[in-house]
């Protein structure tokens, strides 16, 4: 008979974290992709996403949204009782330099922003003011959200 001797973690299957890691990197690098568009040729998907800004008073929704470089007519802004949606499109404009090479950083093409709504809103009274690339947009709340009561249960 043949002694063996006992060793406890021969049973024992390594883990090796990083061919995972691999994996999640690459389904994030195929995500950013698909948002940002490729350095050269055509531009396809969102090239960026405007930041917003919500205030909510007793009567009414306060909304910024930071959209610079677009004229008005440029956007296209659409309330629905719980959300608002802006999109629109900043085109590039296209230069050459004599001399060395242009660097820009700026993004262009189509972008969409859906804001949800803390309150359900009148969209019919909607006030909007786009100045300075800031986008104001003053929504009333719905009659009946502002004397909503809500019954809090104690145990």
């Amino acid at each position: 008979m043949t002694l063996v001797r006992w060793n406890p973690l021969r049973e024992i299957e390594r883990w090796e974290p990083f061919p995972e890691m691999g994996i999640i990197r690459q389904q994030m690098d195929r995500l950013f992709e698909q948002l940002l568009p490729p350095d050269g040729g055509e531009k396809i998907g969102l090239t960026f996403i405007p930041p917003a800004e919500i205030a909510e008073t007793d009567s009414d929704l306060k909304l910024k949204v930071e959209i610079p470089g677009l004229d008005a007519k440029d956007l296209n802004v659409e309330v629905t009782p719980e959300s608002v949606s802006i999109s629109g499109e900043r085109k590039s404009e296209t230069t050459t330099e004599a001399e060395g090479m242009t660097r820009s950083e700026f993004r262009y093409g189509k972008f969409q922003r859906i804001i949800a709504l803390p309150a359900v809103v009148d969209n019919e009274r909607v006030m909007a003011e786009y100045k300075n690339g800031i986008l104001h947009l003053t929504i009333p709340k719905a009659e009946s959200e502002k004397h909503r009561a809500v019954k809090v249960s104690l145990g």
